[in-house]
């Protein structure tokens, strides 16, 4: 006989299994994602590609599936103008601490929303091998409800500061 565990306690999927609905979610908010052949790519995250606002994405190449979602969130919190126009690393080339920290800060909140929305455990996105070994920190500090950052999406139009990690909508517009 067997009992069902409550989602805090399940056991959390692969993350690789999760690409097909983190694939799934982002289509369906309006971010064009497809596969590519990213061999010759000079790519800033192994296995995921920014072209003119698409995320190419090479599932063999994909060390850490959740990578995608963060990369969706820097794409869905500029206006679609911007969006539209962001290739490469997106973040090259614009001056450091200026700017980059909010924008990098609103990637993250955004992202933990879309993990949250489908599912996935923050885990798949907030990985150990990224975020500077603050992964569990940032994990921690979202899991009591302390989000920094969360102005900005606020001041964006993408949710409100009661109901976060609820969406009002995903993209900026």
């Amino acid at each position: 006989m067997s009992a069902s565990l409550p989602a805090s306690r399940r056991p959390a999927p692969p993350a690789e299994a999760s690409l097909p609905a983190m694939c799934r979610f982002l289509a369906e908010i309006g971010l064009a994602v497809a596969e590519a052949d990213l061999s010759a790519a000079d790519t800033f995250v192994p296995g995921i590609f920014i072209d003119h606002g698409r995320l190419l994405i090479d599932p063999p190449k994909l060390l850490y599936p959740g990578d995608l979602l963060h990369e969706a969130g820097h794409l869905a919190v500029v206006p679609p103008a911007e969006r539209a126009q962001l290739s490469g690393n997106i973040m090259a080339g614009k001056p450091e601490q200026v700017g980059t920290d909010g924008e990098e800060i609103v990637a993250m909140l955004w992202s933990y929303a879309a993990s949250e929305a489908i599912g996935l455990p923050p885990e798949v996105v907030f990985h150990p091998h990224g975020y500077h070994n603050a992964s569990t920190w940032i994990i921690d500090n979202f899991r009591q409800g302390i989000y920094p950052g969360l102005p900005l999406l606020v001041w964006m139009g993408l949710t409100t500061t009661e109901g976060f990690p609820r969406m009002t909508r995903w993209l900026r517009e």
